[in-house]
């Protein structure tokens, strides 16, 4: 299967594109902020190996923002991606971080995770 590999020369993380999800940590996703009334949180497979972030929608939720901050809050990536497919994001750092999901109509979700050496 084909990847296209999306460099982001103003951070230091690649972005794959990807339909498949990896085996790793599986990543909670929590509900954030909600306008519609309806939890889309099911339709996010998010999960971490090693350094390595793979996100997963499974059903078309529209274009989604992805962004992926420290846990202190300073953003290491942002994005968007049509759903439903895939995308995985390189962490090159260890340290803890947030990955929040914006969709179309407001509604946000995210989810914590640590990378480590």
């Amino acid at each position: 299967m084909p990847f296209i590999l999306l460099s982001m020369a103003s951070s230091a993380t690649n972005i794959i594109n990807c339909t498949q999800q990896k085996d790793g940590v599986p990543l909670e996703i929590k509900e954030l902020a909600s306008y519609t009334g309806f939890d889309r949180s099911s339709s996010i497979s998010a999960s971490i190996d090693g350094h390595t972030l793979t996100i997963v929608f499974t059903e078309n939720l529209g274009q989604v923002s992805i962004e992926v901050s420290y846990a202190s809050g300073n953003d290491v990536e942002t994005t968007s991606i049509y759903t439903p497919s895939g995308v995985i994001i390189y962490i090159p750092y260890s340290g803890s971080y947030i990955v929040t999901f914006t969709l179309p109509n407001g509604d946000e979700y995210y989810g914590e995770f640590d990378v480590t050496e």
